[in-house]
């Protein structure tokens, strides 16, 4: 299915050719033509690429991802630019493409990109919503993580893009990069809440939380209340401060928070863990303050449910999630009928997910 609009896809690439066939076949049906801006690639990427049928561009690396992605739409020169990372794919609603470009006039269509990552020794998904399909004219800014440079309405489109390259391989093999990306950008916009923000999450991903704390506490004290990334940056705000071992501070925070995000599954999941760290590390008040709040914490996950609207919400976070850790929670206090009930409603709840 060709689109009936001058729609292409663009990706930028440098040595990707475990992935860029997926990315590349998964938008096909649906796009008029496919460019790939190559910066340097030693693998198979190239040849990959344009196998699959892409126009494949080649120019050397600048240290500045919103270059590369305004170099390709000069290359594209199209009416609508969908961006995929080579890293990405379609999951579902590709079809939705044309429709949303012919019924509109110009502006940003923001996708639900799925991101796997491990925590904890256990495999896990986000949600970001980020925006990728752009009208003729549009550019970019920023080193790194790229925003689009425009004040067109931003619209939510029924499209799904998974993403793998937060997993481990593929973060040790961008390890370094983005960091001095950021740090370049945060010496040109000193104080950038969404600079310091991303250095925050560069940090955690390689498991330095007193850096990402520093960085987070740092951007929450200028985040703009409407900021898209608020929600994730205070979520990963406490998780970073409990697990850095300042417990206390995190409660306190969770506190001044609980209002704010009242109906977020993921503050409530991150909440329930960080008095469960508490438990263990004060067992005299574990009984009497701190498992009572777990508990709560959890079911009140339950009862807002998954929240995909949220960016950086964590699919189970408001279903299976929640209830696997209330029947391991239960198990452990010895109320086996309540244990046996939710595990068995944590299997239900995945299995339907």
């Amino acid at each position: 299915m060709t689109a009936p609009v001058d729609l292409a896809l663009l990706v930028i690439a440098k040595n990707e050719a475990r992935g860029i066939a997926r990315c590349l076949q998964s938008a096909q049906p649906y796009v008029r033509r496919m460019v790939v801006l190559d910066t340097g690639s030693t693998d198979d990427t190239v040849q990959i690429a344009r196998s699959c049928g892409a126009q494949v561009h080649q120019e050397p690396w600048r240290d500045d991802f919103a270059w590369a992605r305004n170099r390709a739409l000069e290359l594209a020169d199209a009416d609508w630019s969908l961006f995929l990372d080579a890293d990405e794919w379609l999951e579902s609603g590709g079809e939705s493409l044309a429709q949303a470009v012919l019924a509109s006039v110009p502006r940003l269509g923001a996708v639900l990109v799925k991101s796997d990552f491990t925590q904890g020794g256990r495999v896990q998904q986000a949600g970001s919503w980020l925006t990728r399909l752009i009208p003729r004219g549009v550019r970019y800014e920023g080193r790194v993580h790229e925003q689009v440079a425009s004040d067109l309405a931003r619209q939510r489109l029924p499209l799904v893009v998974g993403h793998s390259g937060y997993q481990p391989e593929a973060m040790q093999a961008k390890r370094g990069r983005n960091r001095a990306l950021l740090l370049q950008e945060l010496q040109a916009q000193p104080g950038n809440p969404y600079v310091l923000y991303q250095l925050g999450k560069d940090c955690e991903v390689f498991e330095e939380l007193a850096q990402a704390c520093g960085y987070y506490l740092e951007a929450g004290a200028t985040c703009p209340v409407d900021a898209h990334y608020a929600h994730d940056l205070h979520v990963r705000l406490l998780y970073s401060l409990g697990k850095s071992g300042r417990l206390d501070d995190a409660v306190v925070l969770a506190g001044d928070m609980m209002e704010r995000w009242r109906d977020s599954p993921d503050f409530f999941f991150t909440v329930g863990n960080l008095f469960l760290d508490r438990a263990v590390a004060h067992p005299q008040t574990a009984t009497s303050e701190s498992l009572p709040m777990v508990e709560q914490s959890w079911l009140r996950c339950l009862a807002i449910g998954e929240c995909p609207d949220l960016e950086g919400s964590v699919v189970g976070r408001g279903s299976f999630l929640a209830a696997h850790n209330l029947a391991v929670l239960y198990e452990g206090l010895g109320r086996k009928d309540e244990a046996g009930r939710y595990a068995q409603l944590a299997e239900r709840m995945r299995a339907g997910q």
